[in-house]
Formats: structure tokens, C-alpha cells, sequence
């Protein structure tokens, strides 16, 4: 059994739906959970899997309330060596390039500070799937599976 902290960036609402659904499915998998939506570096340096579930806003920015966590991430580079992380990026393909940006953005900083990631990012296309949940569900499965204990 793993406790997993799963960080939350949302603007208007959507990142923090779909993350009740993971944490109902993370806990029917027999797993902790501990959701971080205001992080410090001393939550992530705490967490032992790290899921990042995030909204993209503007040009590919990360939503206000990881943004400032994030650069505190990025200019302190707190090694994460070796801890399994997921990425769950949500985003609006129309917007091109900066598609899941904020979920990119993440998924390179955690690999820059040589955490490891488990399976591949899942970036979700609000134009095709309006609701989350049904892509979300078999790349959870999926990643939990994966998940070192």
C-alpha cells in the first residue's frame, strides 16, 4: 500500500473534480491519499509517489496555485531522486504548442530533479473529452499497477 500526494492546480474548477474521482479510485485500490492543493517544498519533499493532476491556463501557464510552488521547485531544485511520480495535464489542444503546458512543464522540472516517472504523462483535450473521468480511469489503473510499493 501506497500513500500517494497528489498536488492539485485548478482554475475554474475542472483539476479539482477529477481529482475527487482519482481519490475515490486510488482509496478503492487500497491505497493513502493525501491531497496538496496550497504545496510547499516540504509537502513534496514528505511525499514517498507523487500524482500532479493540472489544469493549463493562459499561453501554457501553470494555474496561481502551483505557480508559485512550482518556481520555488524550479530555483531550489530540491533533488527528488528516485520518487514515482504521474502526471495527469489537462488542457485545450486548440491552443497548439502550449497544449498541457503547465503538465509538461511539471513532468520536465521532476525529471530535471531526477524523480521517476511511472508510465507516461496522460494529456487530456477538454475539445474531445469534456469529461475526464472515462480517459482518466484506465491510465490510473494503469498507473497504479505500476506503482512501487
Amino acid at each position: 500500500m501506497a500513500t500517494i500526494s497528489i498536488f492539485v492546480g485548478s482554475v475554474y474548477g475542472g483539476a479539482e473534480r477529477l481529482s475527487d474521482d482519482v481519490i475515490d479510485a486510488i482509496k478503492q485500490a487500497g491505497h493513502n491519499v493525501n491531497l496538496v492543493d496550497q504545496p510547499t517544498i516540504a509537502d513534496i519533499q514528505q511525499a514517498t509517489h507523487i500524482l500532479v493532476i493540472t489544469s493549463t491556463t493562459g499561453q501554457g501557464d501553470i494555474p496561481d496555485n502551483l505557480a508559485g510552488f512550482f518556481n520555488e521547485l524550479n530555483s531550489t531544485s530540491p533533488m527528488l531522486t528516485a520518487k514515482p511520480y504521474g502526471i495527469i495535464a489537462m488542457g485545450d489542444l486548440s491552443y497548439g504548442d502550449t497544449f498541457c503546458g503547465a503538465g509538461r512543464s511539471f513532468d520536465e522540472l521532476f525529471r530535471d530533479l531526477q524523480a521517476q516517472p511511472i508510465g507516461h504523462r496522460l494529456e487530456i483535450d477538454a475539445c474531445e473529452d469534456f469529461e475526464p473521468w472515462p480517459v482518466t480511469q484506465p491510465w490510473l489503473q494503469e498507473w497504479l499497477a505500476k506503482l512501487p510499493q
